[in-house]
């Protein structure tokens, strides 16, 4: 079965068009100004241009009020609203229900316990994202970190919502997070980049390659 990808944190054309043409399934605009892949309402409208309807488009908050998921759909057309941040089942259901767009909840994974707060969001959510848990520093951000969490944690659990798998992901990884953890749909930023905020089109396309072959 192939596995399908989203690669995140997209600031540029270049990065936009190598996603779309390698197949990424899903495409992520991050809104959460302390990230170096922050990028602005209007310039996410611009890139969304270049991304056909066959592609969701994603835009990931951090504990966001409704003013600035507003306007961050005012100027591009995002499929999906994703939730990075500490927002609770309640949040999570009255935003969906608000701004009518399909949502997901990122869970943060350290430990068991943490995988198994995903049931808290599978009634309001409509996919589930596992991250890694960041690390306890005050410039830590809530994903984007390239670190890796213990993919058994997740492994042959029945989730009752579609899931994708992050966390320091790579091409070279891929393979072995995909048979460990079971995952069918995978999420990328840090591991396709030259440093924070760069993406490098030779590895959007050498993971989307590997994604395709698995």
């Amino acid at each position: 079965m192939t596995v399908v990808a989203k690669i995140c944190g997209l600031s540029s054309e270049a990065a936009v068009e190598a996603a779309v043409a390698g197949g990424a399934a899903y495409v992520g605009f991050v809104f959460y100004p302390p990230s170096p892949r922050s990028v602005s309402a209007a310039r996410a409208g611009e890139l969304s241009k270049a991304v056909p309807a066959s592609v969701q488009r994603v835009g990931m908050f951090v504990d966001a009020d409704d003013a600035a998921i507003a306007a961050a759909l005012g100027a591009a057309p995002l499929d999906i609203l994703q939730f990075h941040g500490s927002e609770s089942p309640e949040r999570v259901a009255e935003a969906k229900h608000r701004f009518g767009r399909k949502v997901m909840k990122a869970i943060a994974v350290a430990g068991p316990e943490d995988a198994a707060a995903a049931a808290r969001y599978e009634d309001v959510a409509d996919l589930l994202l596992f991250d890694a848990k960041p690390p306890r520093r005050p410039d830590a951000l809530p994903g984007g970190n390239g670190l890796v969490f213990d993919w058994q944690l997740i492994a042959g659990r029945g989730w009752r919502l579609p899931w994708m798998l992050s966390g320091g992901l790579t091409a070279e990884l891929l393979p072995e997070a995909v048979r460990i953890s079971g995952a069918t749909a995978v999420d990328v930023s840090s591991g396709v980049e030259r440093r924070p905020g760069d993406k490098d089109i030779d590895k959007i396309r050498a993971f989307l390659e590997v994604a395709r072959g698995l």
